[in-house]
């Protein structure tokens, strides 16, 4: 069994066909397709978070009216960053929503991808010390973050305060949702920061890109990447499971629209290098076919078998009705043959 879920970009714009045109229009559909997924059987509603664009970017409400609409399904991000966020503050929401989900919250965080602006974090009040940078920033936020989640009380009371404290001593962040620091993952891009988040007591996500270390095909070298994830976390002895979620854009063809849209013409069904953020990075595929040929396509996928979360990114511009179909195709056409469901 392996779970299933999606990922959104969130994206709105006013270009032809787009179903979302609107910041409104496109938080109001991922509640609605958050709710479709758990109808169709599929066990994930993902949202990437991006800044001074027009996509998602503020996670915590979302999450929170999801979770208020939905029962079972898992709700989470792929990424937040971490150079961005208050960890105090990032604390209260993320436990907030934690509780309105019935402890259904999966948070990615991670330093973060590549910018519509040059150093957006300036703009939100946060620079690197100096001998430092905004990635030692992304990790010292998320330990701060992973402390306070966990309980920690560090803030010294008031000896006259307002309401009486619940107990003596220092106070922590409230409120606090048990099992939240269970199910926090890290998005790692390389080998050394899977093995980082590991260390880090952290689930690992990893994307449709990592950085390129050995040339080989994407699902190989992502496959290493979780291996060396596994690793690093029995060495580092901690108690629970960890959790391997992989991203992919795949595509069931199981009829005329889907044709229209994903059977037509020239499809990237290959590996792409290139440079982003200064370092060599290797892409993955996407895969768009019949199912049976997709079926044996995915059967090769290294990484994918050895991830126990799959996260379909879906192209949230076509619409609720569309992208439900999307997930209950390969849960219907797909899974089962591969062993998923």
């Amino acid at each position: 069994m392996k779970r299933i879920g999606f990922l959104s970009f969130g994206h709105w714009s006013n270009s032809p066909g787009s179903k979302t045109r609107s910041a409104s229009d496109v938080l109001l559909q991922s509640i609605d397709l958050a709710v479709a997924a758990e109808e169709v059987g599929a066990d994930g509603a993902y949202f990437r978070v991006h800044h001074y664009a027009n996509q998602l970017a503020s996670p915590f409400p979302l999450l929170a009216a999801a979770g208020a609409k939905t029962s079972r399904i898992e709700l989470g991000t792929g990424v937040i960053d971490m150079r961005y966020e208050n960890p105090l503050y990032m604390a209260e929401d993320a436990a907030a929503a934690d509780l309105i989900a019935g402890g259904r919250l999966q948070l990615g965080v991670s330093r973060g991808s590549p910018e519509q602006v040059i150093d957006g974090y300036r703009y939100f009040g946060y620079e690197a010390p100096e001998g430092s940078t905004m990635a030692d920033v992304a990790r010292n936020n998320t330990g701060v973050f992973l402390q306070v989640i966990d309980g920690a009380r560090f803030a010294e009371p008031n000896p006259r305060p307002m309401f009486a404290n619940p107990h003596p001593g220092p106070l922590g962040i409230q409120p606090q949702s048990p099992g939240l620091r269970d199910r926090i993952w890290w998005g790692a891009g390389s080998d050394s920061t899977a093995v980082w988040a590991a260390e880090q007591g952290m689930n690992l996500m990893s994307s449709t890109l990592k950085e390129d270390e050995s040339g080989e095909p994407f699902h190989v070298q992502q496959r290493k990447q979780i291996e060396a994830f596994r690793a690093a976390w029995a060495e580092a002895g901690h108690e629970r499971e960890p959790r391997v979620s992989v991203s992919r854009s795949i595509f069931a063809i199981v009829n005329d629209m889907d044709r229209a849209y994903f059977g037509g013409g020239q499809r990237d069904e290959s590996d792409q290098f290139g440079v982003i953020d200064d370092f060599r990075a290797v892409f993955g595929r996407s895969y768009a076919a019949e199912p049976d040929a997709l079926i044996e396509q995915l059967r090769e996928d290294e990484a994918i078998a050895a991830a126990d979360t799959l996260l379909l990114t879906v192209p949230n511009q076509l619409g609720v009705d569309y992208n439900a179909h999307v997930l209950e195709s390969l849960l219907t056409h797909v899974a089962p043959a591969l062993g998923w469901r």
